[in-house]
């Protein structure tokens, strides 16, 4: 029974790092996509004139790179509990996304909000399970 259990968490586990590692993955590829015209994952308004145009794009682009120095950090100090707060804040995006339209009259591409949403919630479930390991290791030292 016990053994049963530890091979369910081992799998829930593995889907769950595959699942953030997939995220990641998306985030940092659509990041660095929306650059160009031609391959980005994203629609950008082509209304967009003067100091707008391009500001999304850039907000992706500088989303990629900020994500790999957060990856490159939590690996270094083997520490993942920054990975919660980044979750908490790209859902926090969608919000400031809609308001950034609002404000700017323009239409925002409705696959944002999704995309934003699949990844903030991977790296909150992610941040979590690292931070109950490292409970448990800790528990386990006692």
């Amino acid at each position: 029974m016990v053994t049963e259990s530890l091979n369910t968490l081992k799998v829930i586990k593995l889907l769950v790092s595959a699942n953030f590692y997939v995220a990641v993955l998306l985030l940092v590829v659509g990041g660095l996509l929306s650059v160009s015209d031609s391959y980005s994952f994203f629609q950008f308004n082509e209304d967009l004139y003067g100091a707008l145009d391009n500001n999304l794009r850039m907000m992706m682009f500088y989303l990629a790179i900020t994500e790999i120095v957060i990856l490159v950090y939590c690996w270094l100090a083997k520490n993942y509990k920054a990975l919660v707060l980044v979750g908490f804040f790209l859902i926090l995006m969608i919000g400031s996304l809609q308001f950034y339209g609002e404000v700017n009259t323009v239409d925002i591409d409705e696959s944002f909000p999704l995309f934003l949403l699949y990844i903030g919630i991977s790296h909150i479930i992610f941040g979590i399970m690292g931070l109950m390991a490292q409970q448990t290791q800790v528990s386990l030292k006692q």
